[in-house]
């Protein structure tokens, strides 16, 4: 096993730049895709096809990296982005712009599932929630950076974000290739067999529970990013620039706890522990944001809700890798899956409550995260019984 205090700061650096590139187009690309001529209609489908291939090709990825390492399929997902970002960069028509997110979608959806498998390689089963909490603070604080970075560079050309990110993600790909080592040894692969049947007995036993709530959390995490703008400027007259310090405050909060806690207390009191209590601070937040009326109590009460939402990933991926029958990245990959699924239905479905009444999305979000919470409540009984008959 490889030293895991080495390799935890390189996946936090290769994470964080390749998250930071991700990032830098965030702000731009509605405005790119615009001036090609780009219907808003375009551009919802062009932000969800990437999210489709990612929820198709996350699986398949993590499975990969369990028959041929972890090291190659990271290489692949970070050229992947950097060529997707260069062609977007040098896009002249909208279909160049679609064929650049799916080509973008298809290759980076081995990123993500990948270096979580890297991290449950590397880290014993007590030090698991840390190491995922190193990733998740990691993906947080390039999503604070990128998209500031994204807006500064915009004013040079909108075409340069786009290279500034294919730049950053060849710099990372070279970080991975001269620096990072493999973490899953030659003998180890490809010893999954039986992958499709523990894959399939995961998704009908206990472990599916756990995969489902990922997804609830997502829905709700998705619909609030798809609608908190417009839900600002109603209730507490909140423009872009507000909204962006509002955004980075909650991301450097939730970094920090993922990055600095969650490790810590996963040790002390258990996955499980953690994931309950991110579930209830996470509904606390959504309820508080009813009452916004100031950037103050909107900062305040969207840290809330970040901090709440940003200990149950980490958690819950934890908790998986060290239950599951089938390979660390065949595991990671099908829970990153189900996080991109939470993504794809989570815009329409929070719009389509902000159409309804303003404050549907973030009660939905309260009712998503009880039933996130009944679902934890559920995996343990199951969990119990199932130890019970097998002792």
């Amino acid at each position: 096993m490889l030293e895991t205090k080495r390799a935890l700061p390189i996946l936090f650096a290769v994470m964080f730049l390749v998250m930071v590139g991700f990032g830098i187009i965030i702000p731009v690309l509605p405005f790119y895709a615009e001036n090609i001529g780009a219907s808003p209609f375009e551009l919802g489908l062009l932000m969800a096809v990437y999210s489709l291939m990612q929820l198709l090709f996350a699986p398949v990825w993590g499975r990969v990296s369990d028959r041929i390492g972890r090291k190659p399929v990271i290489m692949i997902g970070i050229l992947g982005l950097a060529l997707s970002f260069f062609l977007m960069g040098l896009s002249s028509a909208l279909w160049m712009l679609f064929a650049a997110r799916v080509i973008g979608g298809i290759l980076s959806a081995a990123n993500m599932p990948t270096v979580m498998a890297y991290v449950a390689d590397i880290t014993s089963a007590e030090d698991r929630g840390k190491g995922m909490g190193v990733v998740g603070a990691a993906t947080g604080l390039g999503f604070v950076f990128g998209p500031a970075l994204g807006g500064v560079f915009s004013k040079m050309s909108l075409h340069m974000p786009f290279y500034i990110a294919g730049i950053s993600s060849l710099l990372t790909f070279l970080l991975v290739l001269f620096v990072l080592k493999e973490s899953l040894p030659k003998e180890n692969r490809g010893q999954k067999k039986n992958e499709k049947s523990s894959l399939r007995q995961a998704l009908n036993g206990s472990q599916s529970i756990l995969y489902f709530l990922q997804l609830f959390i997502s829905l709700s995490l998705s619909g609030l990013e798809a609608t908190f703008a417009y839900f600002a400027a109603e209730k507490a007259g909140l423009g872009a620039v507000e909204l962006g310090y509002i955004f980075m405050i909650m991301g450097l909060a939730s970094a920090f706890i993922q990055g600095g806690m969650v490790g810590r207390m996963t040790k002390s009191f258990g996955e499980g522990f953690v994931i309950q209590l991110g579930i209830i601070v996470s509904a606390i937040g959504f309820g508080l944001i009813l009452l916004v009326d100031s950037f103050t109590t909107a900062a305040i009460y969207l840290t809330i809700f970040g901090i709440g939402n940003g200990i149950i990933r980490p958690s819950v991926s934890a908790l998986l890798t060290k239950t599951s029958l089938a390979g660390h990245g065949s595991t990671t990959g099908l829970l990153s899956s189900f996080d991109s699924l939470g993504r794809i239905a989570g815009p329409p479905l929070g719009g389509w409550l902000f159409n309804m009444a303003i404050g549907l999305p973030y009660i939905s979000g309260i009712i998503l995260s009880l039933l996130a919470f009944l679902l934890y409540r559920i995996y343990t009984i199951q969990t119990k019984k199932l130890l019970s008959v097998g002792s």
